[in-house]
């Protein structure tokens, strides 16, 4: 066998020959990856040029059972076509938001709750509004795209709001997705309390409950789960107590008053429904990243529309 004679090392034909295969075979995948054209079908895109669609429905794909029949997750201003500069994501595509993603010269903006004020999105009894008139002229003139993302990342694999949330709390350890039940080391609920709002970022909560009493079990329900589902949930899992993000004032805070009067240690903590999912718009820009790495996504909070006093 013929040899390279070299004054540090020695290479064999064969050698030379799968040395200069492997090189190939990665210099091959870099080109390939750099290609503005190519579009996997293993999860990701990494294309110079992509669109709202493509975006919608690569993550879409990942989604259980998906499409979904009936759904809010439309789109809310502008086309599957146009092609995206760059990505919000938010809790809400408020006028706020809007002129950010304006600053940041991007053109889709991925929100998880209604554009237009409710949860349909209906826009036939605002035609004559002077609010709605002025949100939607400004989306219209700037091209931009608004995608609801509710129902869709709510059936992730994870749920990207939970997810985030869990992570966010520092739970990550301690939660069971089935049960949505945090179990964590105890602490009284005026720790608990303190330790959501550092977490989240949160000035205030509303609550319920004996500051001093302990808390282990935590029913973690952000958003707006509804009464019945609420207290459902309190009566399967019998938490110590109920985090949740909004609710009816006259229906799950009875239901915790009274259960408190007949001696049962339920506590109540009400984080607001922005500060419940905010969490999940996080988790969306992570997912952008890995999935659609050729595009600037960015997470712009739209904070809580309610002061406290």
């Amino acid at each position: 066998m013929k040899s390279i004679k070299n004054s540090e090392y020695m290479i064999s034909d064969n050698n030379r020959r799968k040395f200069i295969t492997t090189t190939s075979k990665a210099i091959g995948s870099i080109l390939l990856l750099s290609s503005p054209l190519l579009s996997f079908a293993n999860g990701f895109i990494y294309k110079e040029s992509i669109t709202v669609g493509e975006i919608m429905d690569l993550f879409i794909a990942e989604v259980p059972d998906a499409p979904i029949d009936k759904t809010v997750d439309t789109l809310k201003s502008g086309s599957r076509d146009i092609v995206v500069t760059g990505i919000v994501t938010s809790m809400f595509a408020t006028i706020e938001v809007i002129k950010r993603a304006i600053e940041l010269g991007a053109n889709f903006i991925i929100a998880h709750e209604p554009t237009f004020y409710n949860h349909t999105d209906d826009t036939d009894w605002l035609e004559n509004d002077e609010v709605y008139k002025y949100k939607a002229n400004l989306l219209k003139r700037n091209n931009i795209a608004v995608w609801r993302n509710h129902d869709y990342i709510h059936r992730h694999n994870p749920d990207g709001v939970f997810k985030g949330l869990v992570s966010q709390l520092g739970w990550t350890n301690f939660y069971d997705v089935k049960k949505s039940v945090a179990t964590i080391p105890q602490i009284t609920l005026k720790g608990l309390i303190e330790h959501s709002k550092i977490k989240l970022g949160i000035p205030a909560v509303r609550y319920a409950g004996a500051l001093t009493q302990p808390c282990k079990k935590v029913l973690l329900m952000p958003g707006a789960g509804g009464g019945r589902r609420q207290i459902t949930n309190i009566g399967n899992e019998k938490p110590d107590v109920l985090m949740c993000g909004e609710l009816q004032e006259w229906e799950t805070a009875e239901y915790v008053r009274d259960a408190r009067a007949m001696g049962q240690q339920l506590s109540l903590i009400v984080l607001g429904h922005i500060a419940s999912e905010e969490a999940g718009s996080e988790y969306m820009v992570s997912w952008l990243k890995e999935k659609v790495p050729g595009v600037r996504a960015t997470h712009v909070s739209a904070k809580n529309s309610l002061l406290f006093l």
